[in-house]
């Protein structure tokens, strides 16, 4: 039998857990322990061990002793609302403490005066102990002994990964990387409660002390999880092999493409997943507490989201000397230059009855809402699903006008994020709780909503904090089904309207008329809020996070929004208003200039002609490219094809896509990429072995070579499209002139083997210096080159791209960078191959006069940047870019580089 003495971790009055005014630590359901009322203002450790758990709000943590037992401090009650605020820890997860060792520190007075109580529950959440003795209902001080345990058995810790309990009940485990850039926010959490809903299994993740149901995506948001943390997913039951396979295919496949070509690596894995019974983050879920009352974190409410930054530029001080300049600062979330006046835009509030007219009237009430508005919902997420790729006619004309697909795309991923909100059971379940006490539906879902809305505020991650406004958004949806209302009835706005608001909801912003908008202005909100997705995608310009200085300002105000700087000009004299103006017509004149030169071919000044064509990941992505006078596509990147999904694509429904977007494009040219896949952008049906370092290891053509039958169902499928000669090859990640032979001949298999008797090009990516060194003998077996800078880049200076500490460090202008591609562009040159540049430096206005210079013939740009370098080039002669040119190739880094005269900023 092994004994647990614990100590005081706290001077103070010690009393029976029972007092603590909060049914989650009163009725014991994560362990038994104490409570402690501080007269002190630091915890210290109660016996020796390792912090196994500090969230980021630090008002409590979690020890594992050294026989194993894990005991949870919680500073106070609803603590987890104050953000951190008011309190200091001394330790950091995974650190080894000593009995008595400070832990936290926190302002007593400070704390008290927000927080529902300061009593501090003391808790052993490991099964298998009983209390021999407590020392309650007494005065304590630090190191005096609290509490003594005895337990019988040892602490069985989780098994390994893939290990198995027996019968009906086994349990499956997987640990796995996450490679979702920004974590599990919304629209990971959706994809994963999405792929986890065909199946019976029970399944959950577990990430460090916290565990969420992955059906909820809620739960799974609270979890806090970032780009590379080792997650845990548990499955049992008869499919639960299958449904980890699903979730675990989730988590791999991460963002997936974007924008400049590549796929974003996953960072370096952060911390290692720690597994324990503890479930602070999830503990409102638990199925046995659905007759209790639901908390409510104290004084909750939408200003608490704002982080200290933002309470800073809020301050009186701040305030005033906002006012009195007339200059107010924040956030840029979308670029541009508006003039207009000050139009505000506030959040529709409900008057809610708290009492219900009985269980049975309020879950038939909410329910009749639920399907209201998940029915429009799922019409939305269907008709922009629809309309975002566009309806290309038998003529091969686009019914539906490009350049709206993408604040269609956009709408659809939010109308599906709320979706998986509206579907998720910790909101339900909570709801379901408030109801049995007697509530009315409206505040059963409010309560449930808040409740959301404090677990990801707690995460202390601001995009976690971010998608409260989707929450909050939603729950406006339900109160107005459940009042009656019509939903979508947006505010009328005058023209040139500059918004102002608190924060403003992705709903009201699609309500309104969009000819209307100026700009937006927010006091909070952040830059990857779902409204300034929206605000970039509808091209209107928009800062947030500028305090509450912007709700002073008088409506119909006279305003300059300069979103590129951040800047918001409150009543200007009317010079400077006569100067923005004309600033926002050059600015448009300059636009139209532009659209309608890109439909023309381009060409410098003195005639030398350069194609300027697009980089492309979907068919909406092709038909925005080719309404904005792409030349034709430089780089179909094909994973979308492969990645989030079970099995690979086969050959038909390859054509047809390939098919689709070649049609989109107009009979110009489509310069397809072979699959880049490997270990920094794994597929579950792909079992590729674990690399120390995937970008060294299996990528791009390696991979396609080693599994050789996906590469040829993919040439089979390319084959396929017409008109023949449209479609050109290009081979990733190339090092050697025998990977371009071995592709070549399975090519001539392909044809023989569809019959296709017209010769297609096949090209060949430089990525690494070594390709860049053998241009002169890959040119030999290749038709064309195409450079990716951003993997050339990175591999010529060895600095990671997804490092956070080089990444800003990372430039394709460095001369290394440029001596390369200046090499393979001579090498194509004698050969009479043409080259392209399809990476970052191509949609760089301060590269582009150097590329031409060095001998690039084609660039492959971000579709929006198109009608900005076709006017470029066409200022441009190529004397000018070569005398340019080799003075870059003499500069010893980017930034002297950057600083030449005739480079474009």
């Amino acid at each position: 039998m092994s004994r647990l003495i614990l100590t005081s971790p706290l001077a103070g009055w010690c009393a029976p857990l029972d007092e603590a005014p909060d049914e989650v630590f009163a009725g014991r359901m994560l362990g038994d322990g104490v409570a402690i009322d501080p007269t002190g203002s630091t915890l210290h450790a109660p016996c020796d061990g390792e912090v196994i758990l500090l969230p980021a709000s630090k008002h409590a943590v979690t020890l594992r002793a050294d026989g194993g037992a894990e005991i949870l401090l919680h500073v106070g009650i609803d603590t987890v609302a104050l953000a951190g605020q008011g309190f200091t820890a001394h330790v950091k997860e995974g650190a080894r403490v000593r009995a008595g060792e400070p832990l936290i520190s926190f302002d007593l007075d400070w704390v008290a005066q927000r927080a529902k109580s300061l009593l501090t529950p003391v808790i052993l959440t490991s099964s298998g102990y009983s209390v021999a003795q407590r020392m309650d209902n007494r005065k304590v001080s630090v190191g005096d002994v609290l509490m003594e345990w005895h337990s019988s058995a040892a602490v069985v810790p989780l098994p390994e990964r893939g290990a198995e309990t027996g019968g009906d009940a086994r349990l499956l485990l997987r640990q796995v990387a996450v490679a979702f850039e920004t974590g599990i926010h919304a629209r990971p959490a959706a994809r994963i409660a999405s792929a986890v809903k065909p199946y019976q299994a029970v399944v959950s993740i577990v990430a460090g002390d916290k565990k969420a149901d992955a059906r909820s995506a809620v739960a799974l948001m609270s979890l806090g999880v970032g780009l590379g943390d080792v997650v845990t997913v548990q499955a049992s039951g008869t499919d639960a092999a299958a449904a980890l396979s699903a979730i675990e295919a989730v988590l791999l496949a991460g963002e997936g493409a974007v924008a400049g070509g590549g796929t974003r690596p996953a960072a370096t894995v952060s911390r290692v997943a720690r597994v324990s019974t503890l479930n602070v983050g999830a503990s409102r879920f638990s199925g046995d507490q659905a007759r209790r009352e639901p908390q409510r974190p104290a004084d909750f409410s939408r200003a608490d989201i704002q982080s200290s930054d933002r309470q800073s530029a809020s301050s009186p001080v701040a305030l005033n000397r906002a006012l009195t300049t007339g200059v107010l600062t924040g956030v840029t979330a979308s670029r541009g230059l508006a003039v207009g006046t000050a139009v505000y835009l506030e959040r529709r509030e409900f008057e809610i009855t708290e009492s219900g007219a009985g269980p049975v009237h309020e879950r038939s009430a909410l329910a009749k809402a639920h399907a209201q508005v998940r029915s429009r919902l799922q019409i939305a997420a269907g008709t922009y699903a629809g309309n975002a790729g566009g309806v290309v006619e038998a003529s091969g004309a686009v019914s539906i006008p490009a350049a709206v697909t993408a604040t269609h795309s956009v709408a659809r991923e939010i109308a599906e994020a709320h979706l998986a909100f509206l579907e998720d059971p910790a909101l339900t379940s909570s709801a379901e709780n408030w109801i049995a006490l007697g509530k009315s539906a409206g505040h059963a879902w409010r309560e449930a909503t808040r409740e959301s809305a404090a677990l990801l505020q707690a995460t202390g991650d601001a995009r976690m904090a971010e998608r409260v406004d989707d929450l909050l958004d939603l729950e406006g949806q339900m109160l107005a089904a459940l009042s009656g209302e019509a939903a979508g009835a947006g505010q009328s706005i005058p023209e040139r309207s500059i918004i102002l608001a608190r924060e403003l909801l992705p709903s009201q912003l699609v309500a309104l008329n969009a000819d209307n908008i100026a700009g937006i202005c927010t006091a909070g909100g952040g830059p990857t809020s779902h409204v300034a997705i929206i605000a970039a995608a509808m091209n209107v310009p928009a800062i947030v996070a500028m305090g509450d200085a912007v709700l002073a300002i008088p409506r119909g105000t006279p305003l300059v929004l300069d979103a590129d700087n951040a800047v918001l000009r409150v009543a200007p004299p009317p010079t400077q208003l006569a100067v923005a103006e004309e600033k926002l017509e050059a600015r448009r004149l300059r636009r139209v200039a532009e659209r309608d030169a890109a439909r023309r071919e381009c060409r410098t000044r003195d005639g030398e002609r350069i194609e300027v064509f697009a980089n492309v990941g979907s068919l909406a992505d092709a038909l925005v490219a080719a309404d904005l006078g792409a030349e034709g596509c430089g780089l179909l990147r094909t994973e979308f094809l492969f990645l989030e999904r079970r099995s690979p694509p086969d050959e038909h429904e390859q054509a047809r896509c390939y098919q689709e977007i070649a049609t989109a494009l107009n009979g110009t040219p489509l310069v397809i990429r072979t699959l880049d896949i490997g270990g920094d952008k794994p597929i579950p049906y792909l079992p590729l072995p674990h690399e120390e370092n995937p970008a060294l290891g299996l990528r791009g053509i390696r991979t396609s070579l080693w599994q050789p039958e996906l590469l040829r169902t993919q040439l089979r499928a390319v084959l396929r499209v017409e008109p023949r000669g449209q479609c050109r090859l290009l081979l990733p990640m190339i090092t050697n002139p025998s990977e371009v032979i071995t592709v070549r001949r399975m090519l001539d298999e392909a044809r023989e083997a569809t019959r296709h008797r017209d010769d297609i090009e096949l090209g060949v990516m430089v990525e690494t210096p070594a390709a860049a060194l053998l241009a002169g003998e890959l040119a030999r077996d290749a038709d064309f080159f195409s450079i990716g800078t951003n993997d050339l880049t990175q591999y010529t200076l060895a600095m990671d791209r997804g490092h956070p500490e080089l990444a800003p460090g990372l430039d394709g202008l460095h001369p290394a960078v440029l001596r390369l591609i200046g090499m393979t562009a001579d090498a194509a040159r004698v050969a009479n191959r043409p080259v392209a540049v399809c990476g970052g430096l191509a949609s760089d206005p301060m590269a582009v006069p150097i590329l031409i210079g060095l001998g690039v013939t084609e660039l492959s740009a971000v579709p929006a940047f198109i009608p900005e370098l076709k006017a470029l080039i066409s200022e441009l002669t190529l004397d000018e870019c070569c005398e340019l040119a080799q003075e870059a190739l003499l500069q010893e880094s980017a930034n002297a580089v950057r600083a030449l005269r005739g480079v474009r900023s």
